[in-house]
């Protein structure tokens, strides 16, 4: 007789079913018209500037059943589908020089902490019990977008609370490739994309939100994110606009 033993559990989480209908299957109808100074702009111009791809932190445990963060609903509200959308119109166009998709992990033992921040990461994750395995497998790029990575590609995780451009080589590499435009996706939309916006900027760069290519943590709080971005830091656009402005179909 054949004993047959449970393999361990991939996943941090044991896995839950959501029902697609609790979430808003996109937020394009979030995104406002363009900030008057941005109006003034020719943006596709700009996306003809020497540019760069940054996805931020779409990763298993946003998207598959089982991550940390997946009861979010981020896999029914069409910001990973958009986000590749994207990036086959931006690998199309020569102009852009650099894709860099940058991992966010919310188990953060391994990092430098201030008081804050141990704080904040025990209360999300200090109460499961992960194995290394689970915490590798929810840190993972998700397979959608891990089929898009090319030789030559940037993959870094982020070392600050908010940003990429603090404690990693992102800026050094932007500015070696003499990178003027940032194109960004990713989650979450009112934390890491606005911080890495408002930090890219601050870099001399140019960033240019796809904002139905992110989401909040809730629907909710992503209109409000949208307009402080867009009135602020950087142009809001959907991921259909930035296909045409860079002149193809994705």
């Amino acid at each position: 007789m054949t004993v047959q033993l449970d393999s361990p559990r991939l996943t941090p989480l044991p896995p839950v079913e959501l029902d697609p209908a609790d979430f808003v299957p996109s937020n394009t109808h979030l995104i406002p018209e363009l900030a008057p100074q941005w109006q003034n702009l020719d943006l596709r111009e700009i996306l003809s500037r020497p540019a760069a791809f940054c996805s931020v932190s779409q990763s298993n445990s946003l998207y598959k059943p089982g991550g940390v963060q997946y009861g979010e609903g981020h896999a029914f509200r069409g910001n990973l589908e958009a986000t590749v959308r994207v990036v086959n119109a931006a690998r199309k166009a020569p102009n852009f020089r650099s894709f860099a998709w940058v991992g966010y992990s919310v188990f953060r033992d391994s990092y430098p902490q201030t008081a804050f921040d141990t704080a904040q990461y025990q209360c999300w994750t200090g109460h499961i019990d992960a194995t290394p395995e689970q915490i590798a497998w929810d840190n993972a790029l998700v397979d959608e977008l891990r089929e898009l990575v090319e030789p030559g590609d940037v993959e870094l995780y982020e070392k600050a609370l908010q940003t990429a451009f603090v404690g990693t080589d992102l800026p050094l590499t932007l500015a070696r490739q003499q990178v003027e435009v940032v194109v960004f996706t990713g989650i979450h939309l009112d934390w890491c994309i606005e911080g890495n916006a408002r930090a890219a900027r601050d870099h001399g760069l140019l960033p240019i939100i796809i904002g139905d290519a992110t989401g909040a943590q809730r629907t909710d709080q992503e209109a409000a994110a949208f307009e402080r971005i867009n009135n602020f830091f950087a142009p809001v656009i959907s991921a259909d606009t930035f296909v045409e402005l860079l002149g193809g179909q994705a």
